[in-house]
């Protein structure tokens, strides 16, 4: 009669067999929590790759974004430590829209947004364009890179070196302002420059937002170039050549043909510009030298104000109040870009 019951162990061969070395004569099933285990392994094992990049996310972007949300409803000192907290609601909310210094540094970022953004376009666009058609790869890949520079440039140096170039004494700014006055054939042009000097250009309340801007643009325009290049370089040669069969001069092939085709990139690049602009922090910071934005506020952006809230007063609920604002402020103004320019830009080149 065969033996049902579970065999012991395997030969040498791995055969089942029972205590008293009869082989089994019926299959034997391996056992079930075996296979669940390494199912289990299996499901697990992305998860054991990932972990790093879930562990790092969650410590650095997950748990401050949640606990920034909970502390824009508590009010906190941080000096007192995390028992000093006390729940104030949406106090803090009511606050900072009641707070004329807010509404002020709001005005300021996007007085500074647009003056310092449309400039960069304007001046990129056509210079990449020139930089495509008129320069072999070699030498405008030289021009490119150098006119890159700014970008990669750290942020506090370039304004460490305009404080210097826009101060009011020893400026070489308003130096170069007096030459030109004296020059004999442009002279006249500056006639006026002898009149209101010195020119206070981070002490005024009425220079101290140009100055500012100025300096944005220099920094990004080339970035904006190396973006705008590479999308007239997708533009086909053939579609230049039919527009020139069609009669078109050197402005027309711009505007009707190469312009329409990079859509995508200037969507992109406005996209890139909105969002950066508006969350200025460096450039008010280093040239108001950390004076609440200078003369009058007039250099106070968003950010910085933040900053001033938070780090300056010590007022951490608050300051988390206003990020949220700000966040919320940056997200209307990028939706309403995506929707008036969104499908127009993603279909430049259909």
């Amino acid at each position: 009669m065969p033996n049902y019951s579970p065999p012991d162990k395997t030969d040498a061969k791995g055969v089942w067999i029972f205590g008293d070395g009869t082989p089994a004569d019926y299959p034997v099933r391996k056992s079930s929590s075996k296979l669940i285990s390494r199912k289990r392994r299996k499901a697990l094992m992305p998860w054991l790759f990932i972990s790093p990049y879930l562990i790092l996310f969650g410590l650095f972007t997950a748990f401050p974004l949640g606990f920034s949300i909970f502390l824009s409803f508590q009010e906190w000192n941080p000096v007192s430590g995390l028992s000093g907290m006390k729940f104030v609601g949406f106090e803090n909310y009511i606050s900072a829209y009641d707070d004329p210094w807010l509404w002020k540094s709001l005005y300021n970022t996007v007085w500074l947004a647009v003056a310092s953004g449309v400039p960069q376009h304007l001046i990129a666009i056509p210079i990449a364009y020139l930089l495509v058609m008129a320069l072999k790869s070699g030498l405008r890949h030289i021009y490119t890179a150098t006119m890159f520079i700014p970008f990669i440039t750290s942020t506090i140096a370039v304004s460490l070196i305009f404080y210097s170039i826009y101060s009011t004494q020893s400026g070489i700014l308003n130096q170069w302002l007096l030459l030109a006055a004296d020059a004999p054939l442009i002279g006249w042009m500056f006639a006026w420059v002898h009149d209101v000097m010195p020119l206070r250009w981070l002490g005024s309340s009425s220079l101290i937002k140009p100055a500012i801007a100025f300096v944005v643009v220099w920094k990004y325009t080339g970035f904006n170039i190396v973006i705008y290049s590479a999308g007239f370089l997708t533009v086909s040669k053939e579609l230049y050549d039919a527009a020139k069969v069609d009669g078109c001069n050197g402005w027309q092939q711009f505007w009707h043909v190469a312009l329409p085709m990079i859509r995508p990139f200037v969507f992109f690049a406005l996209t890139l510009t909105i969002i950066g602009n508006l969350q200025l922090f460096e450039e008010p910071y280093v040239l108001t030298a950390g004076n609440s934005g200078g003369v009058s506020q007039s250099g106070l952006t968003a950010s910085y104000y933040l900053y001033l809230v938070g780090w300056e007063w010590l007022e951490m609920g608050a300051a988390a109040a206003i990020s949220w604002m700000l966040f919320l402020f940056i997200a209307i103004v990028t939706s309403l870009h995506f929707y008036f320019n969104g499908r127009k830009g993603l279909e430049g080149n259909r």
